[in-house]
């Protein structure tokens, strides 16, 4: 059973792209929230970022995938060996990806970290959850920029998470698991974090990695659309 059955996928026509840097081997783009890395399973799932970049550059593959709700940077391969070269990079975790997240609640510690195994919720697939036993090791580092405990809305705080793993879902299971669910989703977040914002408040904001033909270290950066 969907997780949002009353959800309807309506990715944003504008900006239909941003591509942010190409060359021969590679292009990186700002992806938008609300639309798909890769096609789903429906017939109305086929619009996503991976067709649409294939329709201007048809040797495009992917080497990672943001999840539906949440922007910023994505890089994609333009040949094979930068395929390979990449997606070693992701395996070996060389690359370095940093995000900012805005939360439920006033982080208290300046920064931390949250080191909790997960593993797919399979009866509220495609949620994820923590489990000791059976998880795979998930790493996440965040650090506390700002609060915001204004009295027109109840407080919040803006973080910057650093993933050191790469498990799906691992920054929103995580902050769920610190009582800090990021506002906007729809999938992890009690009813008062949910409505505080339209959207998942989780933007991929810098990726570095080293460029697959040059191998000279490379950072990308999309600005946020949310602060």
């Amino acid at each position: 059973m969907s997780a949002n059955p009353d959800f309807i996928y309506l990715p944003q026509m504008s900006p239909y792209l941003d591509i942010i840097y190409q060359d021969n081997d590679i292009v990186v783009l700002n992806k938008s929230s609300g639309i798909l890395s890769v096609p789903g399973r429906l017939p109305e799932h086929q619009d996503c970022l991976q067709n649409r970049v294939q329709r201007v550059l048809p040797t495009a593959t992917v080497v990672h995938r943001l999840d539906m709700a949440t922007s910023g940077i994505m890089v994609m391969a333009l040949n094979k060996p930068a395929h390979v070269a990449i997606s070693r990079q992701f395996e070996q975790r060389k690359t370095q990806k940093s995000y900012l997240a805005r939360v439920w609640g006033l982080v208290e510690q300046s920064e931390g970290s949250v080191d909790l195994p997960l593993i797919s919720d399979w009866p509220n697939r495609p949620k994820q959850k923590v489990d000791h036993e059976n998880g795979k090791k998930s790493l996440t580092h965040y650090r506390v920029l700002s609060h915001n405990d204004s009295t027109n809305e109840p407080a919040s705080t803006l973080l910057e998470l650093t993933p050191i793993t790469g498990r799906s879902h691992q920054l929103r299971v995580h902050m769920l698991a610190l009582d800090h669910p990021i506002l906007g989703d729809r999938l992890y977040a009690p009813q008062e974090a949910l409505i505080m914002r339209n959207r998942l408040q989780l933007h991929a904001l810098k990726l570095s990695l080293f460029h697959p033909s040059t191998e000279q270290a490379i950072t990308f950066n999309a600005p946020c659309p949310f602060i």
